[in-house]
């Protein structure tokens, strides 16, 4: 069962919200919270393990209270940031905190119920217009010619390629047909560079992948390119 914590100013969208999600078999809602700190005293005493946290709320707002949430232990739950606001800023500051996804209010259920299971199975929810949004406008890249991470040395011909094509915001089943390879060879090389990196998740990897040069904004990668 995926323990879910609604965080939102408005008590009828965290209705909505619950009324959706307690329908689904496998999960429970097991509390709201109406603002940032309010849902970092949730999520200490209730343990869920998603947070669904919308961005501008009074006291304390998303961004910061995701950066609080899971700077408390490494059993903090994962974060599922929803909101109005299709805001490229928002998304960055929100990868950069450590949110496991980010969705609009306007989802489908459906899709909402789905986000949800990916983000607690511990997989990363990352949009392809988000990810396109966030590369092209908001991270800063080094300059060309700038001496890339150590850490890259230490990934393979084909780690470096998975890393680009997750930096550009592919599943693990598109990866696998591009680079011909099975999607549990993917998900193999994902753990591998996750470890050799030092990151907790896809999210992190897009993040580094962009601000170190390894990738460009709208270029299109091929395997070994």
């Amino acid at each position: 069962m995926i323990r879910i914590l609604i965080v939102d100013d408005q008590a009828l969208v965290r209705g909505g919200f619950r009324l959706i999600l307690d329908a689904q078999k496998d999960m429970q809602v097991v509390g709201e919270a109406e603002d940032g700190r309010d849902a970092i005293e949730q999520a200490r005493a209730l343990a869920p393990d998603v947070v669904l946290m919308d961005i501008r709320m009074p006291v304390l707002d998303g961004i910061e209270a995701t950066r609080r949430m899971l700077g408390d232990d490494a059993g903090a739950p994962r974060v599922l940031i929803l909101t109005t606001f299709d805001a490229d800023r928002y998304v960055y500051d929100a990868m950069k905190a450590g949110a496991s996804g980010f969705l609009l209010k306007d989802v489908r259920p459906e899709q909402l119920a789905d986000a949800v299971r990916v983000v607690a199975g511990g997989d990363a929810l990352l949009a392809p217009v988000i990810t396109r949004r966030l590369v092209e406008e908001f991270v800063r890249r080094p300059a060309p010619g700038s001496h890339a991470p150590d850490e890259l040395a230490e990934l393979t011909d084909r780690e470096l390629d998975v890393l680009k094509l997750v930096a550009h915001g592919r599943s693990n089943a598109e990866i696998g047909s591009t680079l011909f390879v099975t999607e549990a060879t993917v998900k193999t090389h994902v753990t591998h560079i996750l470890a050799k990196l030092r990151l907790r998740d896809r999210v992190q990897a897009v993040v580094f992948a962009y601000e170190c040069g390894l990738v460009q904004p709208g270029a299109q990668q091929r395997p070994g390119g």
